[in-house]
């Protein structure tokens, strides 16, 4: 039912090759998950150390999330469609900017994942230069698996095949935090257009009172929305913190060099003159931090959105000022439409500079209180898959 045109033939099942496709996936991610786990506790613990596990745990929680949603889509789709036939939203422009954002995000997020491979390979080089190429890549960049099974080149394929699939899952639940807002904001303007049309003007009571039924559909659907997608808002924000903290502090620690125990500056002719590893941890910030401030403004949006009502009602004449416009008023500055992550956050422009404030006082105490060891069997700074596929 999803390229129907009717919300009547959207539906879930488990009796379907992408539900089945998507729980092997699971399934997968749960075995890297347990790898790494071993790893971990065969080791010693660092903050290196417990990134694997932290990005394929999240990575598994965003697919169960994930499963949430999906089953909870057809009744959202449903609803959407009932809002849309009663005020429909012709915004031609919806479309062409979810695929340029889901293009832009998804070539960088490739070109991300293509550094840390050769990154990787510059340090299999070093590091493992008495084994194969491939064999070396694989059990250099991936040490929690080749520690506890033995290698062979489908293992390794197969391994890969995963990382790479988590990397997608890890910038699908922000683009499509991203989509979903844009949506949402797409329907608070179309009320807005109206409203701001009619600002200084004298109409009757009906418009004002179509007008706040409009509104307030918009405003349930909002908060239908984040019923349903919460989880994976609170997964994207806790995620994009977590790793920018852990970036940053890698590059702050270790500067342009971005060396881990096998550094890939050795005499041996690399790609990019031995700064592999440099070029991949600055690229890396970079992206993170400008994927984490779209995400934040973007879905900041509907937030914003949401108040730009009351300035017009502010200005209605007094003359055909009424209960309709008053009780507008009050819903508008009354209600907190926002997107949240498990209402433990609303996602508005002010979260910004509190995650911001958050990623400085992280950065503080990992400098004051953590030394990180020079001797890190499989975990090192220029290899751990942290990003979309070095570090996570």
């Amino acid at each position: 039912g999803v390229s129907s045109n009717s919300s009547a033939d959207v539906r879930f099942t488990f009796k379907s090759w992408k539900c089945l496709y998507a729980l092997l996936s699971l399934l997968l991610q749960i075995f890297m998950t347990v790898t790494c786990l071993h790893k971990l506790f065969s080791s010693v613990t660092s903050l290196n150390a417990t990134t694997p596990v932290i990005f394929y745990g999240t990575t598994c929680l965003t697919m169960l999330m994930f499963f949430k949603v999906a089953r909870a889509w057809p009744g959202l789709v449903h609803h959407i469609s009932k809002n849309e036939d009663l005020d429909p939203n012709f915004d031609g422009k919806l479309a062409y900017k979810c695929n340029i954002t889901c293009g832009i995000v998804l070539l960088l997020a490739l070109l991300e994942h293509i550094l840390s491979l050769l990154s990787a390979f510059a340090g299999a080089m070093v590091c493992q230069a008495n084994k194969s190429f491939y064999e070396g890549f694989v059990t250099h960049f991936y040490p929690w698996v080749f520690t506890l099974m033995p290698y062979s080149a489908v293992l390794g394929a197969l391994t890969q095949f995963i990382h790479f699939q988590s990397t997608f899952i890890w910038n699908f639940s922000d683009l499509f935090v991203i989509c979903m807002s844009y949506y949402l904001t797409s329907r608070l303007q179309h009320i807005n257009e109206k409203l701001l049309a009619a600002q200084g003007k004298y109409l009757p009571e009906i418009f004002w009172k179509t007008t706040r039924e409009d509104y307030c559909r918009v405003t349930q659907l909002v908060r239908r929305v984040d019923e349903v997608i919460s989880g994976i808002v609170f997964i994207s924000f806790a995620n994009n913190l977590f790793f920018i903290c852990l970036q940053l502090f890698n590059t702050l620690e270790d500067g342009i060099k971005g060396n881990g125990q096998c550094s890939s500056r050795s005499k041996v002719t690399h790609l990019l003159g031995g700064y592999e590893a440099a070029t991949y941890f600055l690229f890396s910030l970079v992206y993170l931090i400008s994927r984490s401030i779209a995400v934040s403004l973007i879905a900041s949006q509907v937030n914003t959105a949401s108040t730009v009502p009351a300035p017009v009602l502010y200005d209605v004449p007094s003359p055909v000022y009424c209960i309709e416009v008053q009780r507008f008023l009050d819903q508008v500055n009354g209600e907190n439409v926002a997107l949240s992550g498990l209402q433990f956050f609303s996602v508005t422009r002010s979260l910004l500079l509190t995650v911001a404030g958050t990623i400085v006082t992280y950065e503080l105490v990992m400098f004051q209180f953590t030394s990180t060891p020079t001797s890190l069997t499989g975990f090192s700074n220029a290899t751990t898959p942290m990003t979309p596929i070095t570090f996570p």
